[in-house]
C-alpha cells in the first residue's frame, strides 16, 4: 500500500465520530512502536514529521522507515508535516514525497496567513497534497515552537470560514485551551476547552475536518516513572482524555500527539538504566522504551481516537 492523503481518512473519521491519531515520529524505535499498535487494532494512521525531527534524522531516513513501517504492517498511513512554517519547508516535503503538509501561519495577520496558506495550498494541490492550516495561536514549548501565555490567542469563529474559503485548505487546526509540551496548566487548575468555540467552528464548516494540537494528556504512570527514577516532572498535566474523546466525537478528526511519546520513551529510558545502571547496549533500554510507545498508542486509539478497526 503506497503512502495515502488524509482525504478519506478525514471523510469517514467525521462522519463515524472517532478521529485519527497524527503521532510525532523521530527516529526506528518510536515508528516501529507506533506502527506496531497500530496494526494491532487495525488503525489508519497519520505519522507527522516537524522540522527538528528532519533535522536530526534527516529525510530519507525517516521516508524509508515510513515506507518500511508500511510494508511491514499494510495499514493506510499518511505522512504529514507538522508546524511548517514556510513555504520553502513545505515545498521541500512536498517534493520529497511527503502526502500532507501544515503550514502555520498562525503568528502572521490574518491576511499574511491567508496569503502564505493559499500559496502553499495552490502548490500542493497541484502535486496531489492535502494542506492543513491554522488560525488561533497555542501556547506552549515543543521542539521550536515557543509562544508564551500571553502571546496565545483562541481561535475566532467568525474567520473560519473566509480563511477556508479564500486559501482552499483541506483541514484547519484551531485554538481551543490546548497547548504544546507536558505542562499545559498550572498545578491546582481545572484544565478546559472550549467546546463552545468549537461548536461554533462546526456550526459554520459543516462536514469541514478540525485538528487539535497540542492534544497529550501527560499520562501519570509515565510521569510517576520519570520522577522516580531521577526526572523533575512533577508539576506536568495535560489535556483530559475524556474531553478529546468527547471533541473526536464532535469535528475534530485528527488529534496530535507528541509529547505523551517523549514521555513514554523517556519513562523505559530511565526505568531499565535504573535498573541495569551499567547498561551500555542501546538495546537493552530502547526496547522497553519502544514497548512503552506501543502501549501508549494503542490505549490511545481504543480508549481516546476511536479510530481501531476502521483500517481497510
Amino acid at each position: 500500500m503506497p503512502i495515502v492523503t488524509t482525504t478519506e481518512m478525514f471523510k469517514k473519521a467525521y462522519e463515524g465520530h472517532y478521529a485519527i491519531g497524527a503521532f510525532n515520529v523521530n527516529n526506528m524505535e518510536i515508528i516501529q512502536g507506533i506502527t506496531e499498535a497500530a496494526a494491532e487494532v487495525r488503525s489508519p494512521l497519520i505519522l507527522q514529521v516537524s522540522a527538528g525531527a528532519r533535522k536530526y534524522a534527516k529525510h530519507v531516513y525517516l521516508m524509508k522507515l515510513i515506507e518500511a513501517a508500511i510494508e511491514d504492517t499494510g495499514l493506510p498511513i499518511c505522512v504529514h508535516l507538522d508546524h511548517g512554517d514556510s513555504f520553502e519547508l513545505c515545498k521541500s516535503c512536498i517534493d520529497g514525497g511527503f502526502s500532507s503538509v501544515m503550514i502555520d501561519g498562525s503568528h502572521l495577520s490574518f491576511e499574511e496567513n491567508i496569503a502564505l496558506t493559499k500559496k502553499v495550498v495552490d502548490y500542493a494541490h497541484d502535486k496531489g497534497v492535502v494542506v492543513e492550516g491554522e488560525i488561533g495561536r497555542l501556547a506552549g514549548v515543543e521542539d521550536e515552537i515557543k509562544v508564551k501565555a500571553e502571546d496565545s490567542s483562541y481561535t475566532h469563529p467568525d474567520e473560519v470560514e473566509e480563511f477556508v474559503s479564500r486559501t482552499g485548505c483541506d483541514s484547519l487546526a484551531i485554538a481551543i485551551g490546548t497547548s504544546h509540551g507536558a505542562f499545559k496548566f498550572k498545578p491546582g487548575t481545572n484544565p478546559q476547552l472550549r467546546f463552545d468555540i468549537l461548536a461554533e467552528v462546526e456550526k459554520r464548516l459543516p462536514g469541514f475536518p478540525i485538528v487539535l494540537h497540542g492534544a497529550s494528556s501527560v499520562i501519570p504512570k509515565y510521569v510517576e516513572i520519570i520522577n522516580a527514577n531521577g526526572g523533575q516532572l512533577k508539576d506536568a498535566i495535560g489535556i483530559p482524555e475524556e474531553m478529546l474523546r468527547e471533541a473526536a466525537a464532535m469535528a475534530v478528526c485528527k488529534i496530535n500527539i507528541d509529547s505523551d511519546l517523549r514521555l513514554a520513551m523517556t519513562a523505559g529510558i530511565r526505568e531499565t538504566m535504573a535498573k541495569y545502571p551499567d547498561a551500555f547496549d542501546p538495546r537493552k533500554y530502547l526496547t522497553p522504551a519502544r514497548d512503552y510507545i506501543r502501549e501508549l498508542v494503542k490505549a490511545k486509539i481504543v480508549n481516546v481516537l476511536g479510530s481501531d478497526g476502521k483500517a481497510e
